[in-house]
């Protein structure tokens, strides 16, 4: 199945959302047929299976820890990468705050009052887009949770309907 994610769906967050449903929907068509097969074959074996059934049906529990520790792998991974800095970022813009609110309270003339008024809106704007980019943070675990589930149940249903094929 092809991938549906390109440069220009992952700059902008609500495209990084609709990326990661496509993704989600691609990785459920390809559950879906892998669930299918295998219990298709599942049910053809009966209480007889071939060598190649039982290799089949093993395979299908290692590939499904193996992809689930990946996938809580790769979230930990991404939630502690963005968490240090989205939390370094938050620290220096909540500085930044406190002081233009402090250079606004110490103001003397109406032209300080002014300038550290300015300050102060820049810092909260800041602030906030920082404060924005927590949904961007929770897209990129996301995605990055599903990649390796993604991976496996494309590659199986790929492989699967290559040897019904043959």
């Amino acid at each position: 199945m092809s991938s549906f994610s390109t440069t220009a769906r992952v700059a902008s967050p609500l495209m990084q959302w609709v990326d990661l449903a496509l993704k989600t929907h691609e990785t459920l068509l390809s559950s879906g047929t892998v669930i299918r097969m295998r219990t298709e074959r599942i049910a053809k074996a009966g209480l007889t299976p071939s060598a190649a059934d039982l290799a089949e049906f093993q395979l299908m529990g290692h590939e499904k820890l193996a992809a689930a520790s990946e996938s809580g792998l790769a979230m930990a991974r991404q939630w502690h990468s963005s968490q240090a800095s989205l939390a370094q970022r938050a620290w220096q813009q909540w500085l930044q705050g406190t002081t233009a609110l402090f250079s606004l309270a110490g103001s003397f003339t109406p032209a300080q009052a002014a300038t550290h008024g300015d300050a102060l809106v820049q810092a909260t704007a800041r602030g906030a887009s920082t404060v924005g980019q927590l949904t961007g943070v929770a897209v990129r675990i996301a995605r990055e949770g599903l990649k390796p589930i993604h991976a496996a149940a494309t590659s199986n249903a790929r492989r699967l309907l290559a040897e019904l094929q043959a």
